[in-house]
């Protein structure tokens, strides 16, 4: 292995060529400048004509954004991945190059038959006339990493059969080898290094992509959603082959309509554009707040109407997760939002841990406050996900804010379904479809089910402080005796202080269990019916808040009663 002048760089010629290859097209796009901040030119070996034909930029009215998006698609599918990544990353590059590489294009030509042939017959061990009645040679689409081409079973179902291209592993493997050490230069070497972790941010984009790269997780990732939608007859999720699925080819059923944002079509057959858009919006929202678990690319290209306006979502290779902790911070920044309240959005922000290091808040706030003002005093109906998802990239890049890429999809998802839903319908409101879905989330946040493994947690950690007490004082007495341990201690002051922090410890648990219970009981407060004779569940909501106003007046008064109490002498 040869190594490079550069600290932790260490390639083979194959290296050496890719490098070359890289440095290349990023000069001729007009990045050279950051190619010597990395100092990657000196290192290389480049020959001066190679540095003079590697200066050669494009026409000039490109602009830098569309550069790095041509020079990305260049490079081929490792780079164009990276593109998409970082188009969900508006806290890394600024808005309008978030909105350039949006546009990444991941068409390219396909693979000769003859090559695809060969991978479908290595993956099933057996020849495609043993497992197929029909292979279509031509592919229906072509992509960076693989290629789709339509068959038919030997039962006669017709499915779709997604093919990895040939020695794509390897070419992905030298890349990422690549971008591991660019990113050790860029933390060392760019101001951009000083705010992020740039290597973690390589290392986890390696990840995804060998994920992506597992077509058996994206076939199991159809099969949780056609769980989930099990009980949902508008919408249909393609069944999974599995005896013909492997890491490198995907056979699920093929799927026939009408793309969701050809009105023309759908006018056509008679369906009810404005019902498609709800049943759309629902299936997002669904998986936001039900599953955790959404389609992270509903493009119009992945969504097809079927005949009896059923909705079919193709393509569950980009997917998002939100814990019920994610989803319930972003609940209460949804609130703050509709709210207006710049300050208690910043907070939000910051205890999610989206605000970090040298944070500027009041700037943040004003920020904040300015893109608020925007939609003050409008109707939720005129606000549009797109507009204020603009206001947030310019926001997030200025400020440093931290967007985990799960939840910058999330916001792009949203916006992309909201364009689908206005293009089927002009007056479509994403906000009135997600607010049933919001409120019985928001619902579900007060039931002990969910506060009470928390609460359970916190009794049974101060249960186990206090059972472990007396046996800790009684090794500190005993130590104290043996002499050692020194310091100026008397033993009537140390059981005044135990027998204090008890009272202490058994007041704050009850507080903690008496706040709890009043929260759940007030989001069951909608379930209250006083029409008499009152049903049962509005019986049991009183006397619990009766039980719950006493304890509470009770702590007051204790809680008062021994504020002006002296330790005896």
């Amino acid at each position: 292995m040869a190594t490079l002048g550069i600290r932790g760089i260490s390639f083979s010629p194959r290296h050496l060529k890719r490098y070359r290859e890289i440095v290349e097209v990023l000069g001729r796009h007009g990045f050279g400048a950051a190619v010597n901040q990395l100092g990657l030119d000196d290192y290389l070996g480049l020959p001066r004509l190679f540095r003079k034909r590697a200066e050669r930029v494009s026409p000039p009215e490109i602009k830098p954004a569309e550069h790095l998006r041509l020079a990305l698609e260049e490079l081929g599918p490792t780079f164009i991945k990276l593109g998409q990544l970082l188009s969900t990353r508006p806290d890394l590059i600024p808005p309008s190059y978030i909105t350039e590489l949006s546009r990444l294009q991941d068409d390219v030509p396909s693979e000769p038959w003859e090559a695809i042939q060969a991978q479908v017959e290595a993956e099933l061990q057996q020849p495609i006339s043993a497992s197929f009645a029909t292979f279509a040679q031509q592919p229906i689409a072509a992509a960076s990493l693989g290629q789709v081409h339509v068959a038919t079973l030997l039962d006669g179902q017709e499915v779709v059969v997604k093919v990895q291209r040939p020695h794509i592993q390897p070419t992905i493997n030298l890349d990422l080898d690549i971008l591991h050490d660019l990113a050790g230069l860029a933390q060392e070497r760019t101001p951009l290094g000083q705010v992020y972790d740039l290597i973690e941010i390589a290392e986890d984009f390696a990840t995804t992509l060998q994920v992506e790269l597992n077509y058996r997780r994206e076939a199991r990732n159809a099969e949780r959603f056609r769980l989930n939608f099990s009980d949902e007859p508008d919408l249909h999720i393609p069944a999974i082959y599995w005896d013909y699925t492997t890491k490198r080819l995907l056979v699920m059923e093929r799927l026939q309509g009408i793309k969701i944002d050809d009105v023309a079509a759908l006018d056509a057959a008679g369906y009810n554009r404005c019902q498609i858009a709800q049943k759309c919006a629902r299936m997002i929202i669904k998986e936001i707040f039900e599953e955790g678990f959404f389609h992270a690319d509903p493009h119009p290209g992945n969504l097809l109407v079927l005949p009896g306006e059923i909705v079919g979502a193709l393509d569950f290779g980009k997917v998002g997760y939100l814990g019920r902790t994610d989803r319930a911070a972003l609940l209460r920044f949804y609130i703050y939002l509709i709210q207006m309240d710049a300050e208690g959005t910043v907070d939000q922000l910051v205890k999610m841990g989206l605000a970090r290091g040298q944070l500027d808040r009041a700037g943040l706030e004003r920020d904040i406050r300015r893109l608020l003002k925007k939609y003050h005093g409008l109707p939720l109906q005129d606000v549009h996900i797109g507009g204020i998802l603009e206001g947030i990239m310019t926001i997030a890049f200025r400020h440093h804010l931290n967007l985990s890429s799960d939840l910058w999809t999330l916001i792009k998802t949203l916006a992309m379904m909201e364009g689908i839903g206005l293009t089927l319908d002009p007056e479509f409101d994403i906000f009135a479809v997600s607010e049933p879905y919001v409120r019985r989330f928001r619902r579900t946040m007060f039931l002990p089910s969910e506060w009470g493994p928390a609460a359970l947690r916190s009794g049974t950690d101060l249960a186990d402080l206090l059972g472990r007490l007396p046996r800790q004082t009684a090794r500190l007495l005993d130590q104290m005796e043996r002499g050692e341990l020194s310091g100026q201690i008397r033993l009537p002051d140390l059981l005044i202080a135990t027998q204090r922090f008890d009272r202490i410890a058994n007041r704050l648990t009850l507080t903690i269990l008496n706040g709890a219970l009043i929260i759940a009981l007030g989001g069951l407060v909608n379930d209250l019916n006083f029409v008499w004779p009152w049903p049962w569940i509005t019986w049991l909501i009183l006397i619990f808040f009766l039980m719950a106003s006493i304890l509470g007046i009770w702590l007051i008064w204790s809680i008062l009663r021994s504020g002006g109490e002296l330790p005896k002498k």
